[in-house]
């Protein structure tokens, strides 16, 4: 009778540590991000789950060879984005899945008038844009791949990124970011400005560019 009773404790004690964790990551969220939660409440705890693999695949991508290694605008954020999507695709429905992205992207508008970094940058435009193009190429790469393993839907998802089929922000070999003229952009022209001179091309322009040089 004492282990039942030390083992509902025990029980008790874990589901209140993890409503407490709940509670601080939906405080994190932005605003946007928490509507959805509120009109979705059913799927919420699922959804935190799959986001929180899909970030822990983005994090063992830096270290993937065969992408780039920038999370700030290069592969691995373009590889973040269209997994996360593509993962909760296959889980929830599509229009929830789109609607989450739309909800994230328009919380980075909010963090940016807040000065508030993501990724250890503060957000702009055109790399909101670029986020909705890959999370828009995640979902029907979720939907066209939704019984294949998580470890061919990556490969497959890092495929599309070294052909093309992605998005990323123009940057040289060097890491500066360049408009889509060629020229570097020094820091204060895009620091801490909504709308600068950044340029969104294929998934596979620095592969292109050094096989032109």
């Amino acid at each position: 009778m004492r282990l039942f009773i030390f083992i509902i404790i025990i029980t008790t004690a874990f589901q209140i540590k993890a409503q407490e964790s709940l509670c601080k990551k939906f405080k994190a969220l932005s605003r946007p991000e928490k509507c959805w939660v509120i009109w979705h409440p059913f799927i919420a705890k699922k959804t935190n789950q799959i986001s929180l693999e899909a970030r822990k695949f983005a994090n063992e991508a830096l270290k993937d060879t065969l992408l780039d290694g920038d999370g700030n605008g290069g592969q691995v954020d373009a590889f973040r984005h269209s997994l996360w999507m593509a993962m909760l695709a296959r889980e929830i429905r599509i229009k929830a899945a789109k609607k989450l992205g739309n909800a994230h992207e328009r919380g980075n508008y909010l963090d940016y008038k807040k000065h508030r970094t993501e990724e250890g940058t503060l957000p702009d435009e055109q790399s909101c844009q670029m986020d909705f193009l890959n999370n828009d190429a995640g979902i029907q790469i979720g939907i066209s791949h939704k019984n294949e393993t998580i470890d061919s839907l990556k490969n497959y998802i890092k495929n599309e990124i070294i052909t093309g089929k992605l998005w990323i922000i123009k940057k040289d070999k060097s890491g500066n970011f360049i408009n889509c003229n060629g020229s570097i952009l020094m820091p204060e022209e895009y620091i801490g400005k909504w709308e600068n001179e950044k340029c969104i091309v294929s998934s596979d322009f620095r592969k292109k560019s050094t096989n032109n040089q």
